[in-house]
């Protein structure tokens, strides 16, 4: 019996255990039959406690699957609707390739040495040589804004960099000002805004990158229209306005024939709810001084900034399928060069990069530049070349480029 008892307690584990004692100890029929009925006992229970424990885990397997398949549903949904965005891969503008899965960018577009002049304690990027800079785990796209978005015959009003730099966890904004005197490739030196209207976004890109030696890797066209369009799929917006910005857009509003009254918002200074009519006025605001608005293409900027950063901020409490549901609605109303799969591993890691700090930073810088005239157009001129690209640098790349300055490293992308 007892032997019995041991080749049965290799295979029932905890339950015979209790079984084999009352066999070793009480030999008698009734007192085995009861230690029996004690084990059965037992037994029941776990039996009864392992099918509890196998509902709850049916049920949970159950509820995650109407999730996924609720989830990837939507994502398929999503994916397919990547191919109404308008795609653009304009010629050699630069591959960029896949994602690698994890923080880093993969860029491999015009990945070329720079030097680091430690002497004098610049970043010598001289159009001559055509070095530019860059970082694996830095993506750098160029927002364009302007009248049209097919990337012909307009200038682009707005250029923002958003640099999402996974190696600092930071998104990074830098305006470049539409009338900085620059060199344009094959035409000569002009307005920054010329080149867009001569070449698109490709020649756009080139100038900045000739210019600034930023290696830019892609970007995104949002034309007036469009730009109404995303901020009314959004809901709207709410921004804080002075109370000159209040009139402005109203006086906008009501001098286009916009609106019937002269006074649609009446709201005080503070926080105000705009739609994407009024949204796109204040994003457009320079001030007027015949009509009594002060403000430059300085303010402009800050306030494309500022629209930036508080679209963003009210996103952090958006859930990633709201966010998906969003670049449903919105994505054919950006023309771009970003890849479907870029697209999609840029808003699978949306939360992420959402809960980076942003920052942000202009060209030209204060203090850099002088106003100036040329061929009949006002321009701004910048003093010093070399500080502005190793400011922009700086800004951009951080102790890659400072640690070098300081003679501590080379920097290099392979």
């Amino acid at each position: 019996m007892a032997k019995n008892s041991k080749k049965k307690d290799l295979k029932d584990g905890y339950d015979i255990l209790v079984d084999h004692t009352a066999v070793t100890e009480t030999p008698d029929g009734e007192a085995a039959k009861q230690t029996n009925s004690s084990s059965t006992t037992v037994k029941s229970r776990k039996k009864s406690k392992k099918r509890t424990k196998l509902i709850v885990r049916n049920v949970i397997l159950v509820v995650l699957s109407i999730i996924m398949a609720l989830t990837g549903t939507g994502f398929i949904y999503y994916y397919n609707t990547l191919d109404s965005l308008n795609f653009s891969e304009n010629g050699d503008l630069g591959e960029i390739g896949d994602f690698d899965g994890s923080e880093n960018f993969l860029t491999k577009k015009k990945k070329l040495d720079y030097d680091i002049d430690v002497k004098n304690g610049y970043v010598n990027m001289s159009m001559e040589e055509g070095s530019l800079l860059n970082d694996p785990m830095v993506l750098n796209v160029l927002l364009f804004g302007a009248d049209k978005n097919d990337g012909t015959g307009q200038r682009s009003d707005t250029m923002i960099m958003m640099s999402i730099d996974n190696r600092h966890k930071k998104i990074k904004l830098t305006s470049f000002m539409r009338d900085m005197w620059v060199y344009i490739p094959e035409y000569g030196y002009s307005k920054l805004n010329h080149a867009y209207a001569y070449g698109g976004p490709k020649l756009a890109i080139s100038t900045i990158e000739q210019n600034f030696g930023i290696g830019i890797d892609r970007y995104a066209i949002v034309d007036f229209s469009s730009f109404k369009s995303i901020i009314n799929i959004l809901g709207g917006v709410d921004i804080e306005l002075t109370d000159e910005e209040i009139d402005y857009i109203n006086w906008q509003s009501w001098k286009n024939h916009q609106v019937d009254t002269r006074n649609e918002l009446t709201a005080k200074a503070g926080i105000v709810h705009l739609n994407g009519r009024q949204a796109l006025w204040y994003a457009r605001n320079r001030g007027d001084i015949d009509e009594g608005f002060s403000g430059s293409d300085f303010d402009r900027t800050d306030r494309q900034r500022k629209l930036l950063r508080t679209i963003a901020s009210d996103m952090r409490s958006a859930s990633l399928p709201q966010i998906v549901s969003i670049v449903n609605k919105i994505g054919p109303l950006i023309t771009t060069n970003l890849k479907k799969t870029e697209i999609t591993t840029l808003v699978s890691n949306s939360l992420t990069y959402l809960s980076y700090e942003m920052v942000e930073y202009r060209m030209p810088t204060d203090g850099n530049y002088t106003a100036g005239w040329h061929y009949g157009m006002s321009t701004l001129d910048v003093a010093d070349w070399n500080a502005e690209r190793t400011g922009l640098a700086v800004f951009v790349y951080e102790e890659l480029v400072t640690d070098a300055l300081q003679g501590y490293m080379t920097y290099q992308v392979q």
